[in-house]
């Protein structure tokens, strides 16, 4: 299958399924869309991005913490910073058990990156000798349910939060390192209905992780 017949075949899969779909203009990639999954006010917004010169389909999706659960994460850390470590490995293996690709952004300064936990990325390869709807469907369940596990357990142990994304160290510093680029993010609380999902659109594929990393 070429990256065109793929690309239409996406198209014809998200129609079908009536998914929000935005266009997104990539140099990087054949196609990238931003998609709402699942509809309704339980969706979060994904990357669907089918990159040059491979023979497979990136999903990806971002999410930003709070900034009001940021800082009671930072508060944990000082009071019992034992408890804060298993706390943060414990997130960390829940990613693993998801059996998702994965990455998080941890606050720091300078080399130390103690926390709080500021951001983290779920996302997901499909190669085109096995795609079919039933896999990019399942892929997109699977990287939603990932996210849904972590943002719980972020509200359960440190409250629903302010509503307002909080910092992230990695992404300023890469901001001030490279020009016409910036964040991707969405709130920790974008699974509740009280807040909107937010997405940076101008984001370009890679700058939360490179599809070339896979083997």
């Amino acid at each position: 299958m070429n990256p065109s017949a793929v690309v239409q075949q996406i198209q014809s899969w998200m129609k079908q399924e009536r998914l929000t779909v935005k266009e997104q203009q990539d140099p990087r990639a054949e196609a990238h869309f931003l998609i709402k999954y699942p509809s309704g006010n339980q969706g979060h917004m994904f990357a669907v991005v089918v990159p040059k010169g491979r023979d497979l389909v990136a999903i990806s999706s971002m999410t930003r913490v709070d900034e009001g659960q940021q800082k009671e994460m930072a508060k944990h850390m000082v009071e019992d910073g034992e408890e804060w470590l298993e706390w943060i490995h414990e997130g960390r293996l829940q990613l693993i058990r998801s059996a998702v690709d994965w990455g998080i952004h941890m606050g720091h300064d300078g080399k130390e990156k103690s926390g709080p936990l500021q951001a983290f990325n779920v996302s997901l390869p499909i190669w085109f000798d096995g795609l079919t709807k039933n896999e990019f469907m399942h892929a997109l369940r699977r990287l939603w349910l990932a996210k849904l596990g972590v943002i719980h357990e972020i509200k359960y142990s440190y409250g629903p939060g302010v509503g307002t994304p909080g910092p992230v160290d990695d992404w300023a510093k890469a901001k001030g390192a490279t020009s016409g680029k910036s964040a991707p993010a969405s709130a920790a609380n974008e699974s509740s209905t009280e807040h909107e999902v937010e997405f940076d659109e101008k984001t370009t594929f890679g700058s939360g992780f490179d599809p070339s990393e896979w083997a």
